[in-house]
């Protein structure tokens, strides 16, 4: 599958793993609680790391983690909820995140731009078609009128 990093299309090289699930090579994601249940095990992974969060999750629990973490997924239930959009302006500014942010689940490519002010830098499409328009909704503005993270 494809997905959008840093306004590119590219291949998705990761994987998310469930709590059932045993780790396989490669780059995976895991849930938060997954990562503070298993933190020791999955640090010994030879690939990247990354933690999927949702909404309600404490990402002040993850703070200490940040390093080792190459990979923050915010996976939107809903469209109506917007916690993750905090948690993304959090991460950047308040902890000074520097891996990937990004966007899955669902969310509309309305929300693209908006995502991108408070630093998500990645999107995962719902469907592979919605590639160019998530892509296309990246550039809807010229002027700004608050600061960014980015």
């Amino acid at each position: 599958m494809q997905i959008i990093k840093d306004n590119q299309i590219i291949d998705n090289s990761w994987h998310y793993v469930n709590e059932a699930d045993t780790p396989s090579a490669g780059d995976i994601s895991v849930s938060l609680a997954h990562w503070e249940k298993d933190k020791a095990q999955l640090l010994q992974h030879t690939g990247k790391l990354g933690v999927r969060l949702v909404p309600g999750d404490a990402v002040d629990t993850l703070a200490q983690d940040l390093n080792n973490i190459q990979l923050i997924e915010l996976d939107f239930p809903d469209l109506a909820d917007g916690r993750l959009f905090s948690l993304a302006w959090l991460l950047r500014s308040r902890y000074g995140y520097q891996g990937e942010l990004r966007a899955t689940g669902n969310y509309v490519a309305e929300q693209v731009f908006y995502l991108s002010r408070v630093g998500v830098n990645a999107f995962v499409p719902q469907k592979p078609d919605d590639l160019a328009a998530i892509q296309a909704c990246l550039g809807d503005f010229s002027v700004n009128y608050q600061a960014s993270i980015n």
